[in-house]
């Protein structure tokens, strides 16, 4: 192999509201969400990139905000549905590739059942997709 210098990207996921400063050991900060988190300062917010276009799409969101609880399911296929056809969830897995440390920043209050749960998998299939070719 080499001079290859390979590692597997670390995908972790957080809370916004939890640390919105972050800290060190958070790697690259994501923020996954297509809309602004409610009542946090963007002055206080740190991220290093706003992947707004990864983002479930409005109507998708909608739809699945009327009954979380018995859509979850459906929700994560047809998200990963939307994120196999991007260009921009291709994108950026290309970027996240070249980061050791990646956290994923969302809003919901639900931390088991929110988008950034099923991008982290997503993510971490497709970088290690990448990792082997």
């Amino acid at each position: 192999m080499g001079d290859c210098l390979c590692y597997m990207t670390q995908i972790r996921i957080s809370r916004v509201y939890a640390d919105a400063g972050g800290t060190p050991d958070d790697g690259y900060r994501v923020f996954v969400d297509r809309l602004w988190p409610r009542g946090e300062s963007k002055s206080e917010f740190h991220y290093d990139l706003w992947a707004k276009d990864i983002s479930p799409s409005a109507a998708l969101r909608e739809w699945y905000h009327a009954d979380p609880e018995g859509r979850w399911p459906e929700f994560e296929r047809r998200y990963l549905a939307e994120l196999d056809g991007s260009e921009a969830a291709a994108g950026l897995v290309r970027e996240l590739s070249s980061h050791k440390v990646v956290t994923l920043l969302y809003g919901s209050k639900d931390t088991a059942h929110n988008n950034a749960v099923v991008l982290a998998g997503f993510l971490a299939k497709h970088l290690k997709d990448n990792e082997r070719e």
